[in-house]
């Protein structure tokens, strides 16, 4: 039973933040492919992140919020050295689900800004901490 339902105050609610590209976070690293550039779970997570900061210091402190869905098109390569910003914009709240609109963007170490390195949604779920056994 979820104890604390989001309102919809918090559409337009939005969580950034920036990170460097390191060899830790290319697609040879994470075991998802042969190249040198960031990796798609990295962009994922990084996304997963911002939508936590977006809402999880507002959430009721028996709650917390989980990924149920993630839909994301990685569009551009962003090579080790690059700094790349990431963020995520609350849309639509119902019930103990919130939805986000997700995306990157990065300046590469030449300075060249690449808009729209990726976008999605992504949907989290409110849920008591309790449910985890902790």
């Amino acid at each position: 039973m979820t104890v604390f339902s989001p309102p919809q105050s918090w559409i337009g609610r939005r969580g950034e933040f920036d990170a460097p590209v390191t060899d830790a976070d290319t697609a040879i690293a994470v075991g998802s492919g042969d190249v040198a550039v960031l990796a798609t779970p990295r962009l994922i997570a990084w996304m997963e992140r911002a939508t936590v900061l977006a809402v999880d210091a507002e959430m009721a402190p028996e709650c917390t919020s989980v990924g149920v869905s993630v839909e994301v098109a990685h569009r551009r390569p962003t090579p080790v050295g690059a700094r790349v910003t990431i963020w995520a914009t609350v849309t639509h709240v119902d019930a103990g689900r919130i939805t986000f609109e997700v995306g990157a963007d990065h300046v590469a170490p030449s300075g060249e800004r690449i808009d729209g390195i990726g976008r999605g949604t992504i949907v989290r779920a409110v849920v008591e901490r309790a449910s985890f056994g902790n």
